[in-house]
């Protein structure tokens, strides 16, 4: 953030110095022209950004229209408000830089390059990785450690191991080794019938 403060404190600075050279140096070029030259060329950028943010609108809405979204054109709509205020500001460094925010074949690598090392690594740090794709896709944490897929807590689940380590369905861990089906250690000869008849109270 700091460098992009010097920058900009560094572009008015560039441009009085410029200024002041083509006003002094410069034989045929009195004060008179060069500030001449700072309002036709502010003139011209101002008649560019004013086309170029028509046809950038007008993207816009052709892609509204058919349900995209218009994300280059946007960043279009924020280069050329940025022209606008480059071409405002007095001097020709600060024209030079508008008119490449302005021109199309000069803003669509300004363009690319924006998307690529600022716009994308500043949503991806606010959107943990969504914007690129750059998430977390490989299942649970951990999972698959104890050996073998779709492996629960526990280790037992459907193509794990129990906690006896025999594999199988989750019945298998109350069904007993009886032929019938009980649980092993039921006596069928010792069991007690249970009479559920009501009991006259009276």
């Amino acid at each position: 953030m700091l460098r992009v403060i010097a920058v900009l404190l560094l572009i008015p600075l560039l441009d009085a110095l410029l200024l002041v050279v083509a006003a002094t140096q410069f034989d045929g070029l009195s004060a008179l022209v060069v500030v001449l030259l700072v309002v036709v060329t502010a003139l011209i950028g101002s008649l560019l950004v004013r086309a170029e943010g028509r046809h950038t609108l007008r993207r816009v809405q052709e892609k509204l229209a058919t349900g995209e979204v218009p994300t280059d054109e946007l960043i279009d709509g924020g280069f050329l408000v940025a022209a606008g205020a480059f071409f405002l500001t007095p001097g020709f460094v600060t024209d030079f830089i508008g008119l490449l925010l302005v021109l199309p074949f000069t803003r669509t690598p300004i363009r690319a390059a924006a998307k690529r090392w600022v716009i994308t690594p500043y949503l991806d740090a606010k959107a943990d990785g969504f914007v690129s794709g750059n998430v977390y896709v490989g299942g649970f944490p951990g999972q698959g450690d104890t050996g073998g897929a779709g492996t629960g807590p526990g280790g037992a689940g459907p193509g794990g191991t129990g906690p006896s380590g025999s594999s199988g369905s989750p019945s298998d861990a109350v069904r007993g080794s009886g032929d019938d089906g009980s649980p092993s250690g039921f006596d069928h000869d010792n069991a007690t019938d249970i009479d559920f008849e009501e009991r006259d109270d009276q």
